[in-house]
């Protein structure tokens, strides 16, 4: 796929992360996203407001602002490593599969794997394994594809290497994929790059993100990830769908999250995107 044919997304936990110092909705989001110069949207559970049970008005909402949705992104409190919440977890999986279905090509995004509770940690790998790849099979079942999002964030049970090769020899690659994450790869192991030429063929879309050299949240073209070498392998992926999604935490975004998008969008088309 040439870098001609990308389209340019955005997540919403650059929002998110305000915390209670956000007090905006979901079509504040919209708008600036489409301000910002972008074509998509990843949505999150958190930040879906009121239209978490009116897909069809999210659509309407969404075509108004001249946005797709890329994939709508999902947590639990359960950190996905609980057994006795997995039957929740995946009604819940369930209700945002049928959410996300109204979308056309839209898929779920399926947040880190977490460690909540004591345990050894060998069996919350089983424990979460199992529950993404029953979600797989219900996206599936609904013509909706489950990807995995890892992240570096506190008690991720999804942090090195090493734990990356041991959920994704767990986990069916024919029924969940993988978003992966510039940013929490960079802060969790350096091999970006091996990384996801390793497990290309579970790349679904990309999450674009920066760190510096110490793995500190930075603006898109500030830190250390080499973005034009990253998107020539996410590129090539044969299952990549050619959304790249920028998601920004830097104290810049903490700041002004909008200003902060629209630079990076700025940033990206200096990368030709």
């Amino acid at each position: 796929m040439s870098i001609n044919d990308l389209k340019v997304g955005c997540q919403t936990f650059t929002w998110e992360m305000l915390g209670k110092n956000w007090n905006g909705g979901p079509d504040d989001l919209l708008e600036a996203i489409a301000e910002g110069g972008y074509a998509g949207i990843e949505i999150t559970d958190t930040m879906i407001g009121h239209y978490a049970d009116s897909p069809n008005d999210f659509a309407a909402s969404l075509h108004k602002h001249g946005l797709t949705l890329v994939a709508f992104a999902m947590g639990s409190k359960s950190g996905f490593t609980v057994r006795e919440e997995i039957e929740n977890d995946l009604r819940t999986t369930q209700r945002w599969i049928d959410f996300a279905a109204v979308f056309s090509g839209a898929l779920v995004s399926i947040g880190s794997a977490t460690v909540v509770c004591e345990g050894p940690r060998k069996a919350k790998f089983e424990i979460a394994a199992e529950f993404y790849n029953r979600a797989g099979e219900l996206g599936k079942a609904s013509g909706v594809d489950i990807a995995l999002h890892p992240s570096s964030h506190h008690n991720t049970l999804l942090f090195d290497r090493a734990d990356y090769d041991r959920i994704f020899s767990l986990i069916d690659k024919n029924l969940v994929g993988w978003v992966p994450d510039t940013g929490h790869i960079l802060r969790g192991h350096g091999d970006v790059i091996d990384t996801l030429r390793t497990y290309q063929d579970r790349i679904c879309y990309l999450h674009l993100k920066d760190v510096d050299a110490n793995g500190k949240w930075a603006m898109l073209g500030k830190g250390v990830c080499d973005t034009p070498a990253v998107i020539d392998i996410v590129a090539a992926a044969p299952r990549f769908n050619g959304w790249l999604v920028l998601e920004e935490e830097s104290d810049a975004a903490a700041a002004d999250p909008a200003t902060a998008v629209r630079t990076n969008r700025e940033t990206m088309r200096r990368y030709g995107a």
